[in-house]
């Protein structure tokens, strides 16, 4: 019965509105993301480059929303082609003014490739505590090699988990430094 009545009304409606005076879904679409303002971008924008299929744990990206609509992309990636490819997906976005690629490519080293691996196995085997942060298509904790010196970025639990990353990491051979930029997820809130 509801339908029915859902149908009468949205007929009534239909007719009762002049030609030119109601809203479309596109149009009302429109007007919702100009009063989200940044906060429409910001969503979108995360989604994109969230689900670009080369994203893996071994990159690291963040943006920035200007006030006129424009997106700065920041971070490190292991493949030039990422770097492209999130600034392609971003500048499809709609709403998006322009795009800033400050991405930075890092230099392709066997010995940084050895690094990932290493600090991945030491960070997220089996008999770690840390082993489900490393579960999921994007884990919540990055490792970025460049040159031998780790960062680790993301968000840890708590702060006994990100002391634990810290001291895994820097038990690595061959890592010449290790910094830890993990944000603990009870302070983020």
């Amino acid at each position: 019965m509801k339908p029915h009545w859902l149908a009468i009304g949205m007929m009534v409606t239909n007719i009762l509105t002049p030609v030119g005076m109601g809203m479309n879904s596109a149009t009302e679409q429109k007007v919702s993301r100009r009063e989200g303002g940044t906060g429409y971008l910001n969503k979108e924008v995360r989604h994109e480059l969230v689900m670009l299929p080369y994203y893996t744990l071994f990159d690291w990206l963040q943006f920035e929303v200007k006030p006129d609509d424009s997106v700065v992309l920041m971070g490190q990636v292991t493949r030039p082609t990422l770097k492209s490819d999130a600034e392609g997906v971003v500048k499809k976005i709609e709403g998006v003014t322009a795009v800033v690629n400050q991405i930075e490519v890092l230099p392709l080293s066997p010995n940084d490739d050895r690094i990932r691996r290493a600090v991945y196995r030491a960070l997220f085997s089996s008999n770690s505590p840390l082993f489900r942060y490393g579960l999921g298509a994007v884990p919540s904790i990055h490792i970025i090699v460049k040159n031998g010196n780790v960062t680790l970025k993301g968000v840890a639990d708590n702060q006994g988990d990100s002391n634990i990353a810290n001291i895994k990491a820097n038990g690595v051979s061959g890592v010449f430094s290790v910094k830890n930029e993990l944000t603990i997820a009870s302070s983020k809130r």
